[in-house]
């Protein structure tokens, strides 16, 4: 199977799950926008659990059951790519971060 390996940027966002951007949830409104700029990829993790600025823990269990989890949306490209892309995004998020981080990635495809 052939691979293609190299330094790319890993860049995380870390928002909540009833964030909007005109009225979509933002996670999906970013998916479109990573797709629109021919981002190479992007997946987006629910959280168990967490807790933001405000320090207020949001949980899954049943006791405490919460309908804002954490998400993390996780993108990996080049550095260039993602560099574009962060005004846009400085539009979008009103609450939340983003971290970057070099990425020694290595792709497998057919």
């Amino acid at each position: 199977m052939p691979r293609l390996e190299g330094e790319q940027t890993l860049m995380r966002i870390f928002i909540a799950e009833t964030d909007r951007w005109e009225q979509q949830p933002l996670y999906e409104a970013m998916l479109s926008l990573f797709q629109r700029n021919g981002i190479a990829g992007a997946t987006v993790l629910k959280g168990a659990a967490g807790y933001g600025g405000s320090r207020e823990v949001h949980t899954d269990k049943l006791l405490r059951f919460s309908a804002n989890l954490p998400l993390v949306v996780e993108v990996v490209d080049s550095r260039e790519r993602i560099d574009a892309i962060l005004p846009e995004l400085d539009k979008m998020i009103k609450g939340g971060m983003v971290t970057l981080e070099k990425a020694h990635v290595i792709r497998y495809f057919e």
